[in-house]
């Protein structure tokens, strides 16, 4: 089951600069930056009212925020939608019909359980589900 909208996923060519931009915007600071090095990325999340705005910076040529840079320019990257059990959410949207890219969940920004579905499958939006980690355990 959906629960929210977690956050908008927006690419940049300048972590630093689009912070200021966009904390200036939001009236509203970073809340938690980190590397994902398994995405090639680093990310900040700045509190939007109820959401969040991820802003994601490519940390190497070959990485997908560099892709999509590369293609499309700076911009809205992605939508996450909160679940509580992304296993049988991932397990519901595939027998809907929805293409998976992520067949198996994997450890992504903030302590979270990411998987993401093909955008050629949700009328061009890439749309990424997210289970907050509760137990240390469950990480690894």
């Amino acid at each position: 089951m959906i629960k929210q909208i977690a956050h908008i996923g927006i690419a940049v060519k300048d972590l630093s600069a689009s912070i200021d931009l966009f904390q200036k915007l939001l009236d509203s600071t970073v809340g938690h930056q980190e590397e994902v090095v398994s995405q090639k990325v680093r990310t900040a999340m700045i509190a939007a009212g109820l959401t969040t705005i991820e802003l994601l910076e490519a940390m190497s040529p070959d990485s997908p925020v560099a892709k999509f840079l590369d293609k499309r320019g700076e911009g809205i990257h992605h939508i996450a939608l909160e679940v509580d059990d992304i296993g049988a959410e991932l397990t519901r949207l595939r027998s809907m019909g929805f293409v998976i890219i992520d067949e198996i969940p994997r450890m992504g920004a903030d302590r979270c359980r990411v998987a993401f579905l093909h955008p050629k499958s949700t009328n061009g939006v890439l749309i990424e589900l997210l289970e907050k980690v509760v137990d240390a355990e469950e990480e690894q």
